[in-house]
């Protein structure tokens, strides 16, 4: 095993625990996840494509250590995380017998991860899991926090609750496997730091992002622990959301309504979708005042170099309409009262949240931004 990363997590209310970043980590799995199993048995919950390509090479090692293993293995996809997937995996724990003392893992991307913690958060009241993220996007973000939850049709991850892993394991090795178009969609992620809090990162980014989509080992390091260490500054500040947390939502708001609108997908992958709504967050901004136009442009520019759309003509030629979207975005979780809130910015790496933000502004910028509203389209 190569150089590694520890990067405690602690807060008011929950246990600490730590991620590990670093390459090759799997080749000791149970090494690293030994110390947390009280019973002598392994439950991992995975999905159709990281399982064949991971699972037995992993739980073989625990099975040469004296645990029994089991699989719990979904089909890929957000479709995953569901009422039905939910069931799936909560019925699988049950037939296995798992009791409070149990660990399960979580070995995928933020689907499973999602998927897994918010089982392991309503069994029985809550037994621990461990997170071993699979793609770049769960490394640097879904994984680490506590957030789980499942998808419904009228929003993403609307049912869920707030339950902490207690060990995240970001095996960098694990990345080659990984298509160019998943890498791209962490790297949105990975790139949202720097816009939201970091212009020193953002600054590097902007100098090494073919390194890090290259997968360049002393890049993808700095740039995978640097992004775990923000995170966990701001979870141990504001487990809840309360304040400081949301502003880890640049670009959620737009991009989310996006998802809801093309159906969650292939269409539209979810980094894909940040990466829409932070140049839309940018683009808002600079068009009320808030950052100048110069920043605006850097930003979105950082964006599309690294290969992510950047406006919603990029994903389809059929024109958005805007009235959907914003009845899409008040459903999201940040709204407050029927009015909508957004994480916008007043330059590269600052960040804030603006609450109670008009509606027909929202509708009026979309329509400027290549959405069609319902009213003004032609006949």
């Amino acid at each position: 095993m190569s150089d590694y990363r520890r990067i405690p997590v602690s807060g008011e209310g929950f246990k600490p625990y730590d991620v590990i970043v670093g390459a090759g980590l799997l080749e000791d799995a149970e090494a690293w996840v030994g110390p947390f199993l009280v019973n002598k048995r392994v439950v991992m919950v995975t999905d159709s494509i990281v399982g064949p390509l991971h699972a037995d090479r992993i739980l073989a090692q625990f099975e040469a250590a004296g645990h029994k293993t089991h699989k719990i293995v979904v089909p890929a996809g957000e479709e995953s995380k569901s009422y039905d997937g939910l069931k799936f995996v909560v019925d699988a724990m049950l037939d296995y017998g798992l009791d409070r003392k149990d660990v399960v893992i979580a070995l995928g991307g933020g689907v499973i991860g999602d998927l897994t913690g918010f089982a392991c958060a309503i069994y029985m009241r809550g037994i621990d899991f461990i997170q071993i993220p699979t793609t770049v996007l769960a490394q640097v973000d879904s994984s680490v926090g506590g957030k789980t939850a499942i998808d419904h049709e009228k929003g993403k991850n609307l049912i869920g609750a707030f339950w902490q892993p207690r060990l995240v394991l970001c095996d960098l090795d694990i990345l080659k496997t990984l298509p160019a178009r998943e890498i791209k969609c962490g790297y949105a992620e990975i790139i949202k730091y720097g816009l939201l809090g970091d212009k020193a990162f953002f600054d590097w980014l902007e100098a090494h992002d073919s390194d890090v989509l290259a997968l360049e080992p002393a890049a993808i390091l700095h740039a995978v622990a640097r992004s775990v260490e923000m995170k966990a500054e701001i979870v141990a500040a504001d487990e809840r959301e309360g304040g400081q947390r949301a502003l880890l939502n640049l670009g959620h708001t737009f991009g989310h309504a996006l998802e809801a609108e093309v159906g969650f997908g292939d269409t539209l992958l979810h980094g894909e979708a940040v990466a829409i709504g932070m140049a839309q967050a940018f683009r808002y901004s600079a068009l009320n005042g808030e950052c100048t136009e110069e920043e605006e442009a850097r930003a979105v520019a950082a964006i599309r170099h690294a290969g992510l759309p950047t406006r919603m003509s990029d994903i389809r030629n059929e024109p958005f309409v805007a009235d959907r979207l914003i009845t899409h975005m008040g459903h999201d979780k940040k709204a407050e009262g029927g009015t909508l809130t957004f994480v916008l910015v007043s330059g590269i790496g600052h960040a804030f949240v603006a609450k109670k933000v008009s509606a027909e502004l929202i509708a009026e910028f979309l329509v400027l931004d290549g959405a069609v509203s319902a009213v003004s389209a032609p006949a």
